[in-house]
């Protein structure tokens, strides 16, 4: 048989073409049919029958894209991303200019943590379909969780182009806006999304929000009584109304309004952490309160979490460890302030010894972050991530050493802590109290503010450094100490530039005993919440009270670092609130030249003043009681050639005292977690042992 022939014979007849187009068309109609049944349960809810019937039909008719987009569909509202994605991708490679399924396949890759593939999946779809609200919206989401601002606010805005009537997509301009610190456009955005829907409670609640960094302190407190009002079980507008109140020094509400949002949501670890915080500003506060509410907040920590009980990391003593420090305040910030030199010097000192990574938790930009970035040999983003995410991050890093930097200050991760995701966890530097998690292993502190009595009131375990847990990185503002201002003036200015907050009833008292036992002298008061005319009216009154005249009162609210610090060339003493006392505040005083005198107590956080001075070498600014604390002001004020001596000497003093020698507390810090990393080790090898010998 010849070559043709063979062909000829393979070749089917016009009878068999026609049986199988016929075949393929029945087969086209009897999955058409399959998939609008699919459809048809779906739509009644019964999407176990529509799954089933999608997959029918994708047996059929593989080429199918429709069915493989519901089918995705399904599976993406079931939790199965992952499988969905597949689908998704299906549906694509047979019907590529499809905007539907290129926007659901960028849905399926958020849900799977593949940022960058979701984001190129919202771009194809909005490519495919320029008016695409939704993938418009669905990027700004992506990129704000990102903190790529500027790309979600573009996004929210060509979202609104399209479609100016959800209020949804301005609320969240708005909140855009309100990262980057434009406030006004922040409440114009808020305000567009209220008009649209005014019972829009969150809304109310994030205008609140952006009020309060504006210091418009009335109308945030309105903003969250509207969103209470509109929804009672708000959480975090009771909250953030606690954490307003707090500002203003309401501190009796603000503690009343945090116990409300907790009976609303026991496991609202912002509220606990508020209260936690707020706690420290009042006075005669029992300690074993404190804790017990530190060990509340653990307790709820550690039932949401599934801690590790075993770690993979080599239990070798002098291996170098990898030290991992998780905050939000690495930046401009007085966390930031503290922890730049001292960084510096590890990472040249100990390189060979520490290897150093970053997890902050809220993204910022400033040429401290900068620096501070530099340190570290690794900087991984927290923000977005679950506990139980960043955990795993943290343990496939291979972490040794976790610190915490935030305890129950704002942007904390402490529940994280509670996976414990390192064998050896720490608290330092950012907080004054105990966490109350029970997986936080240890709390550095020094021999000035943490008396062996306090120990009990600690979680942790206490490690002391030899001279101070404190070291501060001397300002990049060339700003000078300049002459005692009183040989000029004539009278004596008394200054704090804390936060409002801390200055409680009692502090109020003692210092209107100062002013009335220095006859002329003035009290330069300067923080942000002076700014409204409302507070400094307040301030006013509670001075009032005590017979001190308006008059000598000098209000100025927060300035920029360099003129901030500038400020002190116009003050002679600078007088330390209490309970809760300065710590950047007291150190960029003496660091320009004004002695800070402070009242010591008996917690923590009362001595922070006293750790300070101590290491500076001013033990006589020091008072033990208000009485010292008054004679000691009228003592210092009537020694104007001293005083002005001091000023002239002190900030060499304390660039040559522990407080500023970063290299010196740099080599004790670094011996601490030594130390911490032997105890662990030998404790593993105990461990090891002990299961070594039940096993035999």
């Amino acid at each position: 048989m010849g070559l043709f022939d063979r062909w000829l014979k393979a070749s089917p007849s016009q009878n068999d073409v026609a049986s199988n187009a016929d075949e393929v068309a029945r087969t086209k109609l009897e999955a058409t049919r399959m998939l609008e049944e699919g459809m048809a349960f779906e739509k009644q809810g019964k999407v176990g029958e529509a799954l089933k019937h999608y997959e029918a039909v994708i047996r059929l008719t593989p080429e199918m894209a429709r069915a493989h987009f519901n089918r995705g569909n399904i599976l993406l509202d079931r939790g199965d991303a992952a499988s969905a994605l597949d689908a998704y991708e299906k549906a694509t490679e047979f019907n590529p200019d499809s905007a539907a399924a290129h926007y659901n396949m960028g849905n399926a890759h958020i849900s799977l943590g593949n940022s960058e593939a979701g984001i190129a999946a919202y771009r194809q779809a909005i490519a495919l379909k320029p008016d695409f609200v939704d993938a418009h919206y669905q990027l700004g989401i992506v990129f704000y969780d990102l903190g790529r601002f500027e790309s979600a606010i573009n996004s929210f805005r060509q979202a609104i182009a399209v479609n100016s009537s959800l209020a949804a997509i301005h609320n969240n301009l708005g909140n855009a806006f309100k990262e980057l610190e434009r406030f006004d456009d922040a409440i114009a955005s808020y305000n567009c999304a209220l008009k649209i829907e005014p019972q829009l409670s969150p809304t109310h609640n994030n205008l609140g929000l952006v009020y309060r960094e504006a210091m418009r302190f009335s109308e945030s407190i309105e903003s969250y009584n509207r969103a209470i009002s509109i929804a009672p079980d708000l959480t975090d507008a009771y909250t953030n109304l606690g954490n307003v109140l707090k500002d203003l020094g309401r501190m009796d509400e603000s503690l009343m309004t945090l116990e409300q949002a907790l009976q609303i949501d026991p496991d609202c670890a912002t509220a606990h952490n508020h209260l936690l915080f707020i706690h420290n500003y009042v006075a005669d506060q029992p300690a074993e309160l404190l804790l017990a509410d530190a060990r509340r907040f653990g307790e709820t920590a550690a039932r949401l979490a599934r801690p590790y009980i075993d770690w993979p990391n080599l239990p070798a003593p002098e291996r170098r460890l990898r030290v991992g420090f998780v905050s939000g305040d690495l930046c401009s910030h007085p966390v930031g302030y503290f922890l730049e030199d001292v960084l510096n010097k590890l990472a040249v000192q100990a390189h060979t010894k520490l290897e150093l990574f970053a997890y902050p938790t809220r993204i910022r930009e400033d040429a401290t972050i900068k620096r501070l970035r530099a340190c570290f040999e690794s900087w991984y983003s927290a923000v977005g991530l679950s506990d139980e995410a960043l955990a795993q991050r943290i343990r496939d890093d291979g972490i040794d050493i976790l610190i915490d930097l935030s305890g129950h200050t704002a942007h904390n991760r402490l529940p994280v802590f509670a996976w414990k995701p390192a064998p050896v966890q720490v608290s330092w530097l950012g907080y004054f109290a105990t966490t109350g998690v029970a997986a936080m292993d240890y709390f550095i502190a020094d021999p000035w503010t943490l008396p062996p009595d306090q120990e009990a009131y600690f979680t942790e375990q206490i490690w002391r450094l030899p001279e101070t847990r404190l070291c501060f990185t001397p300002p990049d503002a060339e700003v000078a100490v300049g002459p005692l201002p009183a040989l000029a003036n004539g009278y004596v200015t008394f200054g704090c530039f804390n936060n409002l907050s801390k200055m409680n009833d009692a502090v109020v008292a003692l210092w209107a005993q100062v002013l009335y036992a220095v006859p002329g002298s003035r009290l330069f008061l300067k923080y942000q919440q002076l700014g409204e005319a409302s507070v400094r009216q307040s301030t006013c009154e509670r001075f009032a009270v005590h017979g001190i005249d308006a008059g000598r009162l000098i209000f100025e609210d927060y300035v920029p670092r360099a003129n901030y610090l500038a400020a002190y060339q116009r003050v002679d003493i600078a007088l330390d609130p209490f309970p809760f006392p300065g710590g950047t505040t007291t150190v960029e005083a003496l660091w320009m030249g004004v002695p800070v005198l402070t009242l010591t107590g008996e917690r923590f956080l009362s001595r922070q003043g006293i750790g300070l001075l101590m290491n500076a070498g001013l033990p006589e600014w020091v008072a033990t009681d208000p009485r010292d604390y008054v004679a000691r002001a009228v003592a210092h004020a009537s020694d104007l050639q001293g005083l002005a001596l001091l000023r002239s000497g002190l900030r060499q003093q304390v660039l040559d005292s522990p407080l500023f020698d970063a290299s010196r507390f740099a080599q004790h810090f670094e011996a601490a977690l030594r130390g911490m990393w032997q105890i662990w080790c030998d404790e593993h090898t105990q461990r090891q042992r002990l299961n070594l010998t039940v096993t035999k």
